[in-house]
């Protein structure tokens, strides 16, 4: 296969990565008008992340086995039918029970996303290119993560909340025949080299992998700040509508959290190349990124909403140079063989932290406000990689 032609396929992740990110973030990017209409406090609001987080987490290791097990073409049509159906659902829902539950179930089938993807950048790159691949993916990320306000504001005033979700979650049906037809075309190579001997009880006995399941949930206390914060933070400390909020600040910070990602990538190309050592010039990466995102809690400070996009811009860009990184980690340790599970608790530890800290970050918020919120967080991947470090010494 044609080196160029690798990427094909990475592509089409895009778009569905692009997918799973639009469906999960329309919530956040509707968070004021759920408040309004279900009566919610900043910390209940919080709990109903925490709900898709815990089931998110939960499956993701599961989700990580059956891919590995069954491969990508069932693993990804599987995951992509699962979370499309649970998005149209919490347009169709009523009730705060219906919501609760459709978003569960959205945790269950987008569970197995980023799993899905690191089992392509896997079987399709080599080494010093995995950081690439995932900072590709991060591009359906920053995808989701724009056309998500731009989809409420746009849809929302004219059609009404629900409206976004049943369009959005109906789009997924479209990725499933794209993606067959990229595996017919461009297969997999059928040999994975790297992968050592063992399996799955191997990985979950080896300090590195808990190393870096805890510096990951650490590392992204950051990432789902500005993910799930982001429109309420200008709302409340800067008092826009959600509208303008959406429009005109809440889709920039994905924009930078991409380049970071391509930065970390390139990084670790270039460290990589001059290195044998994948996983020493990553740590070396992460250790620079983690120190300069103590600045984060410089962002209540800002007088204006346009010098804080710009630093939670900042704050985006550097987190995703971290995560490209230690999203690739897995894959340097335990080949591609068991690409998907090794990514899946990594997945999982994500997770485990957002159903955690969510409804404290709401709490924190109503009651102090997104100072207290942000100091706290700035530490948290200084002290993710530290431990980090320290595992894989």
């Amino acid at each position: 296969m044609a080196s160029w032609l690798r990427w094909i396929v990475l592509g089409v992740f895009v778009f569905s990565t692009a997918l799973n990110y639009l469906d999960r973030l329309l919530v956040a990017a509707l968070a004021p008008t759920l408040k309004s209409e279900f009566h919610l406090s900043n910390a209940q609001y919080g709990g109903i992340i925490s709900v898709f987080s815990l089931v998110y987490a939960v499956t993701a290791p599961v989700a990580g086995w059956f891919i590995d097990r069954v491969g990508l073409n069932a693993g990804i049509t599987v995951s992509m039918a699962v979370w499309s159906l649970a998005g149209i659902a919490t347009g169709v829902t009523r009730s705060f029970a219906g919501l609760v539950a459709s978003r569960a179930v959205l945790g269950i089938g987008e569970s197995a996303g980023i799993p899905c993807a690191g089992k392509a950048n896997a079987a399709y790159l080599q080494p010093r290119e995995l950081a690439f691949g995932t900072a590709l993916n991060q591009v359906g990320i920053t995808m989701g993560s724009i056309a998500a306000p731009l989809m409420v504001a746009a849809m929302a005033p004219i059609y009404g909340c629900r409206s976004v979700f049943i369009v959005c979650g109906a789009l997924g049906f479209v990725g499933i025949p794209i993606w067959w037809a990229t595996a017919k075309w461009l297969p997999a190579p059928s040999s994975e080299p790297g992968a050592p001997p063992g399996g799955v009880a191997k990985i979950l006995r080896d300090r590195r992998m808990w190393g870096l399941a805890a510096a990951n949930a650490l590392v992204m206390t950051v990432y789902t700040l500005w993910t799930n914060w982001t429109t309420l933070y200008f709302v409340e400390q800067h008092h826009l509508s959600e509208v303008q909020a959406n429009e005109q600040f809440a889709w920039i910070a994905p924009v930078f959290a991409t380049l970071g990602g391509f930065a970390g990538g390139w990084l670790a190309f270039r460290s990589i190349g001059r290195r044998p050592d994948a996983l020493r010039a990553r740590l070396r990466i992460c250790s620079i990124a983690a120190a300069i995102l103590l600045l984060t809690a410089a962002v209540p400070l800002m007088p204006s909403p346009g010098l804080a996009a710009a630093l939670i811009s900042f704050s985006f860009f550097w987190c995703l140079a971290i995560s490209t990184n230690i999203y690739a980690m897995p894959i340097d340790l335990f080949g591609a063989r068991h690409a998907a599970f090794g990514v899946s608790i990594l997945t999982s530890s994500y997770g485990l932290m957002q159903t955690v800290l969510s409804p404290l970050i709401g709490s924190l918020v109503d009651h102090f406000g997104f100072s207290v919120v942000c100091i706290s967080l700035s530490v948290m991947p200084l002290a993710g990689i530290t431990l980090l470090r320290a595992a894989t010494r």
